[in-house]
């Protein structure tokens, strides 16, 4: 049987997934497996017992890659799995901005306990109105699995969707919506780009 050991909190619904072959340990140290999300490992000491890692998110900066290679630790992730939960978030910052939802909370909450609140917010809101995305242009950083999400999103809003990877593939990009415009240089996307690159060799 293997051992698992985790770092973090791993859902039970992910932990369901594992067969009778394997068992969860609280003893990192016996494990023959790790689990983890955004646990740092850099500094761990490895059993000569450990086998894998298993990141559960995109990316493996929180595991010293190089080091498992040269022990035989097969690290892994998993990559687009929180994808939606980030492209949520991506889209409700980007409404939440425009709207000015924050400093209308902020500026609701003074509000508390004083008389003829009605009053007082049809007089103050409109200083949050902001603007309307939709027909707004939208420019995309990274085509993967969460800008193309994004990117979809995006659209469904009536947004423009301009998007930019330094590493896209024709496979991804035959992916990506036809309404999305994909640029090959990141000057036109972010054209104050140039200028920043420029500034940081001066200095």
């Amino acid at each position: 049987m293997y051992k698992i050991g985790t770092f973090n909190k791993i859902s039970p619904v992910g932990l369901g997934k594992l067969t009778d072959d394997y068992a969860v340990v609280e003893n990192q140290g016996d494990a023959h497996g790790i689990i983890l999300r955004s646990y740092d490992l850099h500094d761990m000491d490895f059993s000569e017992d450990l086998l894998a890692i298993g990141r559960a998110g995109a990316g493996t900066n929180n595991v010293p890659v190089d080091r498992c290679s040269d022990l035989g630790i097969v690290v892994f992730n998993a990559p687009g799995a929180n994808a939606n939960a980030v492209k949520e978030l991506c889209i409700c910052g980007m409404i939440m901005a425009a709207r000015n939802v924050p400093d209308g909370i902020a500026w609701a909450k003074t509000l508390k306990g004083s008389e003829g609140v009605g009053p007082q917010i049809e007089k103050g809101k409109g200083q949050f109105a902001g603007t309307e995305i939709m027909g707004k242009t939208l420019g995309i950083i990274g085509l993967g699995a969460i800008g193309r999400l994004v990117a979809d999103s995006a659209l469904a809003l009536g947004m423009n969707v301009i998007g930019y990877d330094a590493f896209l593939t024709d496979e991804v990009k035959a992916a990506l919506p036809a309404e999305v415009s994909v640029v090959d240089d990141l000057a036109k996307l972010y054209p104050e780009y140039t200028y920043l690159q420029t500034t940081r060799q001066k200095a």
